[in-house]
């Protein structure tokens, strides 16, 4: 907690930084009332330090750092002339969003957030958002800690298990990640990592497990000791929510790139220590060809290409992919691809060639050839699409890739192989229930399945299930609610090296767990709860994650 302790210091109390900087002592943050002049609100610098908290924690992924809008809109005392100033809406209108959510996917936080933290938000939102001080290569190099130098790494494993069917389980506000064994669903280890880890990637070896958290800490994982261990740790930013690794043959696990939500940079590391080689950042003209220079350019998803030496990033705010060619990785030749607002999550088709993001801002899927580097189509879909990395399914209607949406209750299926109808809307399906919030959707070469979630519908009926369709014709199959003992929001599915099995987490209720169902039969085989389950959501199998199964 002392991190997140200094980077909530970080971002709060930059309405005092000049001073600060000066007299090169920490800000006293005292309990009297302040009044921000802009607005006549009172809010006290422990009230900000708490309230910026907060949003960093649980709005920050969708509003911006500095509160300028992505996903969701902008969050400015004075609006931005897309979105209603917040202290136009006032302190009803902000607490009605907050408490109810929308049906654009925004969760309703009411019993989530005390009163007091409700109230709170209220007058934060309604000031001026603290200022972001910089953070380059002199910060990142001065938090790198190699803890454990390759030379006195081993060499082989020391264990008997199976590295390959390991699961890495994130355990998100605990700020740990936990290492179980497939085989044996035996917890192996619960390693302390960042704050709000967003996910995990594996080397391209198998051997590395990488998390990254909400705080920016990256942190390196070798399966090959008895135990899990982490053997580096850098800090890329105070804001992240991705990093992926070399894949391309001849450069297999040699670099690391992390992408940086605040500051908005693309930074390359040294694969086997987490040594920062360079960094780039991403600040630029919106993909539209509008006149404003976007400064939060956050990168938000990242791929790494098997054909090419390139990682594919995906610029949120601009609307560009950056295809990032690290034969170089001092001075990285980046190729820019203009595509639509806002950039999230995304994934290869089944060849590997092309990959299709969500801009879901603009409710479409972007298609992007990643060899020749250059964009193939742009699709309308649904509200706000969600796919994660999407799923690659053979179907009646030929090959397809798969996204949800977080908008309104819908799944649509892209043709990705050539002939009639390639790149398009092919079918389109709804869950049970009514409204979205659906985060992922999951299959398997092997299996005859697709899962799907609805982890931020506000229906605690759906929240809790997940939907099964026939991967083959798409028709429903069956809803599966919470086995007995189990309660809290269903998020994120991950198969087992052998396509069998489906692992889902339950989280933010009084009896998290994460449950494995049987892939065939759809009966629940196993279900890992105690106190070191500490709400989970991602899990990544290495085999899949290591060879981009999905």
């Amino acid at each position: 907690m002392k991190t997140l302790k200094l980077i909530t210091v970080v971002f709060t109390a930059a309405i005092m930084l000049t001073a600060c900087k000066e007299e090169k002592k920490k800000p006293d943050y005292s309990k009297k009332k302040e009044t921000v002049a802009s607005t006549g609100i009172q809010i006290s610098d422990a009230e900000m330090k708490e309230g910026a908290q907060i949003f960093f924690d649980k709005c920050a992924g969708c509003h911006g750092s500095s509160r300028k809008g992505a996903t969701g809109p902008s969050l400015l005392p004075d609006g931005d002339g897309k979105a209603i100033a917040t202290k136009v809406l006032g302190a009803e209108g902000i607490r009605t969003f907050i408490e109810n959510g929308t049906a654009g996917g925004m969760p309703e936080w009411k019993g989530i957030l005390s009163e007091h933290q409700i109230e709170l938000m209220t007058r934060f939102l309604q000031v001026d958002p603290p200022i972001v001080p910089p953070y380059g290569m002199k910060e990142m190099t001065a938090s790198w800690k190699l803890i454990i130098p390759v030379a006195d790494r081993p060499t082989k494993p020391q264990h008997n298990r199976n590295i390959k069917n390991y699961f890495g389980v994130i355990m998100r506000d605990a700020g740990k990640v936990a290492i179980i064994d497939g085989d044996t669903k035996e917890k192996v280890a619960v390693l302390k990592t960042g704050f709000a880890v967003h996910i995990l990637r594996t080397s391209a070896s198998g051997r590395y497990i990488y998390s990254v958290g909400r705080d920016g800490k990256i942190t390196m994982i070798d399966t090959y000791t008895k135990i899990p261990t982490i053997v580096a740790e850098v800090k890329g930013g105070f804001d992240s929510r991705s990093v992926e690794v070399s894949k391309y043959k001849g450069y297999e696990d040699k670099y690391l790139v992390f992408g940086g939500y605040s500051p908005s940079h693309i930074a390359i590391l040294d694969a086997q220590t987490l040594e920062p080689i360079s960094i780039t950042p991403t600040a630029g003209k919106a993909c539209d060809g509008d006149k404003e220079y976007i400064e939060e350019a956050r990168v938000a998803s990242i791929v790494a290409s098997h054909t090419d030496p390139v990682w594919i990033c995906n610029v949120k705010e601009r609307g560009m992919v950056d295809i990032v060619d690290y034969s170089d990785p001092k001075n990285p030749k980046i190729t820019e691809i203009p595509t639509a607002r806002f950039l999230h999550d995304g994934g290869f088709d089944s060849t590997g060639h092309y990959f299709l993001v969500a801009a879901n801002a603009s409710n479409k899927i972007v298609v992007i050839d990643v060899p020749n580097k250059k964009l193939v189509k742009i699709i309308k879909t649904g509200i706000k699409p969600h796919p994660g990395r999407g799923t690659n399914l053979k179907t009646k209607y030929g090959n397809v890739w798969v996204t949800s949406h977080l908008g309104e209750n819908k799944l649509s299926f892209i043709k990705t192989n050539p002939g009639k109808g390639q790149w398009t809307v092919v079918k389109e399906v709804k869950a049970t229930g009514n409204g979205g919030g659906a985060l992922f959707v999951k299959s398997h070469p092997k299996s005859k399945h697709l899962w799907v979630d609805r982890t931020l519908n506000p229906d605690a009926k759906l929240n809790s299930a997940v939907d099964v369709f026939d991967s083959y014709t798409l028709k429903f199959i069956k809803t599966l609610h919470a086995p007995k003992g189990v309660d809290g929001r269903a998020v994120h599915f991950e198969y087992n090296k052998a396509g069998n099995e489906v692992w889902v987490s339950y989280f933010m209720g009084k009896k998290n767990a994460i449950v494995i169902y049987n892939d065939k039969t759809l009966k629940v085989k196993k279900i890992i709860q105690g106190d070191w389950v500490q709400n989970p959501t991602g899990k990544f199998n290495v085999y899949n994650t290591t060879h981009d199964i999905y």
